[in-house]
């Protein structure tokens, strides 16, 4: 892994409110940007990615519904949301059937769970995603919330080293 130490010091040296912003286009969850942000300073990326992984760890249920708020639904990436498009690229060129029964099945999680199905879904086709979906639907509401949480915090990880990278 690259570490690009110009993007980390921006980061680190950022204003508090600035970084904030930019941390809840990782994220959108407000408690998990504020948590981050106050981890400061991070030595390097490793840091970074740790103090997501606290970060994630310590949200309430309202944060984490936060953050789930924040990703489209698997099969239907955000038009124009660079970050949804990138993840969900493995919905591209998917049988119209083989989306038909995605959509039936976030829909059944949906109303079980009351949010969106979160799956890190950077390299995975809509055949694993839906097949993940069918795995997970039959957890409790504890067991999913735990799934989410590490989910959220693989997504976050590519993200922030998305943003490191670019900058």
């Amino acid at each position: 892994m690259t570490n690009h130490p110009h993007a980390l010091e921006a980061l680190t040296a950022a204003d508090a409110a600035e970084l904030r912003e930019i941390l809840l286009d990782v994220c959108s969850s407000p408690g998990w940007a504020d948590a981050v942000v106050a981890a400061r300073p991070w030595t390097d990326r490793r840091a970074l990615l740790d103090a997501n992984a606290e970060a994630m760890a310590g949200l309430s249920a309202a944060d984490l519904h936060d953050a789930m708020a924040g990703h489209a639904r698997i099969g239907t990436p955000r038009p124009g949301d660079a970050a949804s498009e990138r993840e969900q690229a493995g919905v591209l060129g998917a049988e119209d059937a083989l989306l038909d029964e995605l959509r039936r099945a976030n829909a059944a999680y949906e109303a079980k769970f009351g949010h969106v199905f979160l799956i890190c879904a950077t390299g995975r086709t809509a055949a694993t995603m839906l097949a993940a979906l069918r795995e997970r639907h039959p957890n409790d509401p504890a067991t999913e919330a735990g799934i989410v949480r590490e989910e959220l915090r693989k997504i976050n990880d590519i993200r922030i080293n998305h943003l490191l990278d670019d900058n």
